[in-house]
């Protein structure tokens, strides 16, 4: 038996073929399958020291699984060093390694040799891959002093098979083990590291209802769904629409923009479609429309809401059947593309009364994406007027690096009725008003000023300017005191409670100072 001279060496390896079929299928147990493999190995084999290396490719790793025959000091010697170099060998060739005397093999170095106890350097050294596909994902390994060299070359043969079906097991279970390293990785990974991961590198915004906009975009931008975006005039429709497309299928071909209702409906049909050479006056070539243009792209129908009920059913085909004739001409242009659409107005009530054609709202509403409006975004307010600053500096040549407090403050309280748009606006004015390296309360509009006042009373003329001046003056002397009443009423040349009745007509609190939240 020793010798696997007679039928029971082949029958004992039947177990150990039972167990990787069940590991394979039941995608557990390879480590009762590896034992189960050594034991053959020590008692049918006769194999002196064994060892199971797994190799982790995406880590450049090489870890023991299982092994035996080697001490915990013997570890990282012997053995264990041969295998390594094997499964390093094994790249370039997958096949199995056979030396039957390790000090004839010139292999082996001196080195790799004074690993070993004189015994093991007179033995055969074998090792036998574990392959699947192109991946290499360990060796099992192995030294015995043989005698007959038949029986060496069954015991290898015999372990190739066993490898051959192994290699399936052990490839789950590191496809398992990977899910698990990444799941902790992403569990362990910070929550502004995972946003990060969603945001579009054209979008500013960390607040909670930008987060839900990102997460619905990154879900929907690698398909080729048509997307309806909707919110308010001024909240960035458009750039919402350039992120899809540069994390869509189409991202290497053109995005191409309409504006529905720049042109009048009378030039709309030639501009969207194009129009053949004669066909009316003025027509002296062949001309492609928007929706040739976009093929193999991207096309973005903007206020698609304006478009007139004519305009709408010429539409409706493109949408269906990606097909068109351009006008004057009587062959189909066929195209792939994917459409994106935006709109400030409500289409479900525009289909209700009539004003919006019932089938292209279900054609274009196949995923809607709303934008919240400038005033549910928080904090966003101040790292988009902090961006402003940065780019309106640098366009006019001015060194402005900082918005006060007071003039933060008055930009947060305004309800922002024309979104990020207005916002841009006011910055660009505020910059090019300043006369130092800030942007004060006093160089913001009225409007944004009045946002200031406790009784909600919309100032206007000398008396808002006189009002944001003053809390100015009072918002810098607490912030510079920390919210000391004594010391900032000092400053001021006021008392203490003339500063009071100041800052409730305001509504300051000197404790937001002291919390460092203003």
């Amino acid at each position: 038996m020793r010798e696997c001279r007679s039928a029971a060496c082949r029958d004992r390896i039947v177990p150990v073929l039972s167990a990787i079929k069940r590991a394979i299928s039941e995608r557990s147990g390879l480590s009762r399958v590896l034992e189960g493999l050594l034991e053959y190995m020590r008692h049918d084999m006769d194999i002196n020291r064994s060892i199971i290396s797994l190799f982790r490719q995406e880590a450049g790793e090489i870890l023991v699984y299982e092994r035996f025959g080697a001490t915990e000091e013997e570890q990282d010697r012997g053995l264990h060093c041969l295998s390594d170099w094997a499964i390093e060998k094994t790249f370039r060739l997958p096949k199995s390694i056979v030396i039957p005397r390790i000090c004839d093999d010139p292999s082996f170095t001196n080195r790799k040799r004074s690993l070993l106890d004189a015994g093991d350097q007179a033995s055969a050294f074998f090792s036998v891959p574990i392959v699947r596909g192109p991946k290499v994902l360990g060796s099992v390994s192995a030294i015995r002093r043989y005698d007959d060299d038949d029986v060496m070359r069954n015991h290898v043969e015999a372990l190739e098979v066993v490898c051959c079906l192994l290699a399936q097991a052990m490839d789950l279970h590191l496809a398992a083990g990977r899910d698990r390293c990444d799941f902790e990785r992403r569990r362990r990974e910070p929550s502004h590291e995972r946003r990060d991961l969603l945001k579009p590198a054209n979008i500013i915004g960390a607040s909670k209802a930008m987060l839900d906009v990102f997460a619905m975009l990154h879900k929907v931008a690698g398909t080729r769904t048509t997307v309806l975006v909707l919110g308010e005039s001024g909240v960035g429709k458009e750039m919402i629409a350039n992120a899809i497309h540069a994390a869509s299928p189409c991202a290497d071909g053109p995005m191409v923009t309409f504006n529905c209702a720049a042109l009048p409906e009378s030039i709309l049909e030639s501009e969207l479609f194009g129009h053949e050479k004669g066909a009316f006056t003025g027509a002296s070539q062949l001309r492609k429309g928007r929706f040739e243009e976009a093929d193999g792209g991207t096309i973005f129908l903007d206020e698609v809401g304006e478009l007139s009920l004519g305009a709408q059913a010429k539409l409706l085909r493109v949408l269906q059947e990606r097909t068109f004739e351009r006008v004057g001409g009587g062959r189909a242009v066929n195209v792939d593309i994917r459409v994106l659409a935006a709109t400030n107005r409500d289409l479900a009530e525009m289909v209700r009364s009539g004003a919006f054609r019932q089938d292209l709202y279900f054609r274009l509403n196949v995923f809607p994406l709303v934008i919240p409006p400038l005033r549910e975004r928080g904090d966003d307010v101040v790292a988009l007027s902090e961006y402003f600053a940065s780019k309106f500096s640098l366009e006019n040549g001015k060194q402005v690096d900082r918005i006060t407090t007071s003039a933060l403050k008055m930009l947060l309280g305004y309800h922002w009725p024309g979104n990020v748009r207005e916002l841009e606006n006011v910055i660009e004015r505020a910059v090019i008003l300043t006369e130092d390296d800030a942007v004060h309360g006093h160089d913001l509009p009225l409007s944004v000023q009045s946002a200031v006042f406790a009784d909600g009373e919309d100032r206007q003329g000398l008396e808002a300017r006189l009002a944001a001046v003053e809390y100015e003056m009072l918002v810098e002397a607490l912030r510079l005191h920390g919210g000391n009443l004594t010391k900032a009423a000092k400053e001021l040349h006021l008392t203490r409670r003339t500063l009071t009745l100041r800052m409730k007509k305001y509504n300051l609190a000197y404790k937001a100072f002291r919390r460092g939240e203003e």
